[in-house]
């Protein structure tokens, strides 16, 4: 600058340009010169071509721990939204895209205008209307808790529970005054098979205490056929306690007629779930919740969120102690140059300029290896997408799924690389400033 500065009266009269208008532009070039010094000299001192020593050497395994940190914490993330996305797309053949239940009490009635409402809406494909409870089921003498669930006739429209089905008869709830039930495939073994003929069903009348001296007097009960079929949801809540069969069947035994617990929905292909859920939320008011199928299975979801939160700050240190290499890499780096610093100084570079060189070292550093990690880690995701490497287990039929399964969201890759950038500068920050003030550099 002082160089530009005693030069521009004589540039300006052989160039006949304003001095001025010369003195500007000659200081922003020297001032952006003085911005990229100390990244051209960081690049310069991490890949030097001159010769390969130990500092290099040190970096490049500070730039590998960075990035198996960086594929550790990508690919483990991709494996929860693997698991999450399998279990939501088991619970999809038995959970609606919408459900609408009650507030307040257990049931509604099937005449309720917000529910007619809802049912009358473009976006909806098919409703149905179910009553859900426990019941009592009396099989040779082995009396079973179940939670007895009635479906009106477009319960199959509204679910994939027909994709679920599995024996030598059909999906058929009822036929005249005959009511059939369709049992999960836990609950079929325990009763000893899915043809298990006719069985009585009990349920505790409404309203009614329990008689000690005769029980039986406290229970509806009535007959339900087998339709010689099961379902087979992969989730022992559904597998080992319900039982599907008619609406009316249900309502009957629990003494509640034009009575529900929930109405289910499907939706258009063309219809956004977000939106046609806030729609119908409005349309419902407070009287109903409206939930998605994320809503719907709210415990399991929250407990692989929390597993994956878990997960994530594990690895997350992990990635700190990693970027320790940085710390040792930059200090070292330090003591190597202490003759380029007493170099610069003499050349007019002041102690900012000088601190920022090492500083943008370590950031370099953090830089690349959350590149290569990041690489890295969607390259293993993909081939363990593409080939399934890492199997569940030696006995494949234990398991409902092969290979680990794995999910990229574009949105857990920001988070790691976010999360690498953060950790790492704030990790070179501080002993940076240390070893350089240790060595005359004050800023």
């Amino acid at each position: 600058c002082t160089f530009a500065h005693s030069h521009i009266c004589t540039l300006t009269k052989h160039l006949h340009i304003n001095q001025a208008f010369a003195h500007l532009h000659i200081l922003t070039f020297a001032h952006l010169l003085l911005m990229r010094l100390p990244l051209f000299m960081a690049l310069r001192y991490l890949f030097s071509r001159k010769r390969v020593g130990a500092i290099n050497i040190i970096s490049g395994i500070s730039v590998l721990g960075v990035a198996f940190g960086t594929a550790a914490l990508l690919c483990t993330l991709s494996v929860f939204n693997g698991f999450r996305d399998l279990i939501g797309s088991l619970y999809t053949a038995f959970d609606p895209p919408l459900m609408v239940v009650p507030t307040q009490g257990k049931f509604a009635t099937t005449d309720d205008p917000s529910l007619l409402q809802m049912m009358r809406q473009p976006e909806v494909k098919a409703a149905s209307f179910t009553l859900e409870d426990h019941a009592l089921i009396l099989f040779r003498g082995r009396p079973t808790v179940i939670t007895l669930k009635g479906v009106d006739d477009n319960y199959d429209r509204v679910t994939g529970i027909r994709s679920i089905l599995y024996g030598t008869g059909r999906y058929e709830l009822h036929r005249g005054t005959l009511n059939y039930g369709i049992p999960g495939i836990g609950l079929a073994s325990t009763m000893g098979g899915i043809d298990y003929g006719t069985l009585q069903i009990c349920a505790p009348r409404k309203g009614e205490r329990i008689n000690l001296a005769n029980p039986g007097e406290s229970f509806n009960a009535d007959d339900i056929t087998s339709p010689r079929v099961c379902f087979d949801v992969n989730q022992r809540k559904y597998d080992e306690n319900y039982f599907i069969t008619s609406l009316a069947f249900a309502q009957g035994l629990f003494e509640q007629p034009g009575c529900i617990t929930a109405l289910e929905l499907s939706l258009q292909p063309s219809a956004n779930p977000d939106a046609t859920k806030r729609k119908m939320q409005q349309l419902a008011g407070q009287r109903f919740k409206v939930m998605d199928q994320l809503e719907q299975q709210q415990e399991v979801f929250n407990v692989m969120n929390i597993e994956k939160s878990m997960a994530y700050l594990f690895l997350t240190f992990i990635l700190l102690v990693a970027c320790f290499n940085i710390i040792g890499s930059v200090s070292m780096l330090i003591i190597d140059k202490r003759n380029d610093v007493e170099t610069l100084r003499h050349l007019g570079a002041s102690d900012r300029l000088i601190f920022r060189i090492f500083l943008y070292e370590g950031r370099i550093i953090a830089l690349l290896g959350a590149a290569i990690g990041t690489v890295l880690g969607l390259s293993l995701c993909w081939a363990q997408q593409t080939f399934g490497l890492i199997k569940m287990g030696s006995d494949q039929s234990n398991f409902i799924i092969d290979a680990y399964p794995v999910s990229i969201h574009a949105t857990d890759v920001l988070l790691v690389i976010a999360t690498v950038i953060v950790v790492g500068f704030a990790s070179v920050w501080w002993p940076v400033k240390h070893q350089t003030r240790k060595h005359g550099i004050n800023i």
